[in-house]
């Protein structure tokens, strides 16, 4: 989607809008950060602003194209004291439950270093990203490695990365595309990279009824669901997530997250082939049946290659007896052909159902029948 443009999709699921805004505030100011002075306030116009809410994820957000600056950050509450001495406990605390100290941290819209270099105290080795020259320079000019660019795209490098961590502090709430900022910080991460998001927070918003609250230049306002989902819908998951700053702040700590190793599944298969081949050696002529034709069973006659040493598969399924088991082509047959043709084995495949099948065939059919279960942990000999 163009960035300057309103939208009537989320902006971060891409489903509809309900139909009607939640609200829609007439003659609003056009931005937080613009005041006209005497030339220019005459041409002063105010804004009408659509308050939204996505059908899908439940995200609140302005339909509204973002302001003019919305890649600068402009940081008036800096100058606060009592802010300042809330970042120097928050990040020192950051820095040392997660061993950064000598570790890359990136500050994401760095703005002119205000919370940089209070990091920089606790990470020797912090970095900033700031879209604005004027800022960038002032930065530099305190000693702060800062680079200028804005993350358009998911695939946008960062100057002096990986970075083992990142803080983007209220400024994602002002990003039009916020999935793209995201992944552009995900893919400048290490494999276990870490970071702290801030935003203002909604939940806190809609409780007090705080109405004045809209400006054009937040086109997002995260509950901390909504954050969440977010996040995660990005690839990361929530370490932690809690109010902060007299619950003005929803503050969440991250991480990237890895990809799911299910290298144990290899494992486990070869383990499972090793004992069921065992098992199958004892019995000549094929003369060994599966009793199921679950999606599981039939997965593993096709996975362990079984199909030249069963002789049918058995189930109580009337609607499967008479066929065959897709990919390997073994007949599928009703329990009654344990007598008619009978097995010196049975492998029973029945999940939840494997010892009550296994009860049925001791009562039901010859008592010569070996019977085994293949059990969550490998395959259980229960009659020999």
């Amino acid at each position: 989607m163009s960035n300057l443009i309103p939208v009537d999709k989320c902006r971060v699921c891409g489903c509809d809008f309900f139909k009607k805004p939640l609200l829609q505030y007439k003659n609003m100011p056009k931005a937080a950060q613009f005041m006209p002075d005497v030339e220019s306030l005459k041409e002063d116009k105010g804004v009408d602003l659509d308050v939204c809410q996505c059908s899908g994820c439940g995200l609140v957000q302005l339909s509204n194209a973002p302001v003019p600056y919305y890649r600068e950050v402009i940081r008036a509450s800096a100058v606060s004291e009592e802010m300042k001495n809330f970042r120097k406990r928050q990040f020192k605390d950051f820095v040392n439950q997660y061993s950064l100290q000598k570790k890359k941290i990136i500050e994401i819209g760095c703005g002119r270093g205000e919370f940089l270099a209070i990091m920089q105290e606790f990470a020797a080795k912090s970095y900033g990203l700031e879209f604005s020259e004027p800022s960038v320079s002032d930065c530099r000019k305190m000693g702060l490695k800062v680079s200028p660019g804005f993350i358009e795209k998911a695939d946008y490098n960062i100057n002096s990365g990986p970075f083992d961590a990142f803080f983007i502090l209220n400024f994602l709430e002002h990003l039009p595309e916020p999935n793209e900022a995201l992944r552009g910080i995900y893919n400048n991460l290490t494999d276990d990279g870490i970071g702290l998001v801030e935003v203002p927070n909604f939940d806190m918003i809609l409780q007090k009824k705080l109405f004045s609250e809209f400006i054009g230049d937040h086109l997002f306002y995260f509950t901390a669901e909504t954050l969440g989902s977010t996040l995660q819908f990005n690839g990361f998951e929530i370490l932690e997530c809690k109010v902060k700053w007299y619950d003005y702040i929803i503050s969440a700590v991250v991480r990237k997250r890895k990809k799911t190793d299910l290298s144990d599944f290899q494992n486990y298969q070869v383990k499972l082939k090793n004992e069921i081949e065992k098992y199958l050696s004892h019995f000549q002529n094929k003369k060994v049946a599966i009793w199921g034709a679950s999606h599981q069973a039939l997965a593993i006659l096709s996975l362990l290659d079984l199909s030249d040493r069963i002789e049918y598969v058995v189930d109580s399924a009337a609607f499967k007896q008479g066929k065959f088991t897709p990919a390997t082509h073994l007949p599928i047959v009703a329990p009654d052909k344990l007598n008619s043709d009978p097995v010196d084995a049975v492998i029973v495949m029945a999940a939840g159902y494997s010892d009550e099948v296994a009860g049925m065939i001791r009562q039901k059919f010859s008592k010569n029948i070996n019977i085994s279960i293949l059990r969550d942990f490998g395959l259980e000999i229960i009659q020999s």
